[in-house]
């Protein structure tokens, strides 16, 4: 079942510290209050997200699922950014994977250490999107 912009919403504001503010004229996802990091960010057309990936891991990522990662040359190129497509993730299961992983990168590092339940450190790299 393919994932939709409403779940990418209820998912991220339910990470701890989260809000969602119009930048760009999309939605997005914060932590650290309405200024804090964007650690996801919605395509004008709702089919795809924006999230925090090091740049380093991106194109491993895009290599094993094409149809799912991608960045958008000429913008995302000097970002540590990375776009999934909602269509190709396989459920809200991965999508929190996701988010999550994304969440734990862009998070003030008190608010990450305080939610051990979330899966790791803000150094953790892309394992969420790894093992989604």
């Amino acid at each position: 079942m393919a994932t939709t912009a409403d779940d990418v919403r209820t998912i991220a504001l339910s990470l701890p510290g989260s809000s969602e503010k119009l930048a760009w004229g999309m939605p997005t996802f914060r932590v650290g209050g309405k200024s804090g990091k964007i650690f996801a960010a919605l395509a004008d057309d709702d089919t795809s997200i924006g999230v925090k990936c090091p740049k380093e891991d991106r194109a491993e990522l895009i290599e094993a699922e094409p149809e799912k990662f991608f960045i958008r040359p000429g913008h995302d190129d000097n970002y540590a950014w990375l776009r999934v497509r909602l269509a190709a993730v396989e459920d809200a299961r991965e999508l929190r994977s996701i988010l999550t992983d994304s969440w734990l990168q862009a998070a003030p590092k008190r608010l990450a250490a305080s939610h051990p339940e979330l899966g790791g450190s803000p150094s953790d790299g892309a394992q969420g999107l790894r093992s989604g």
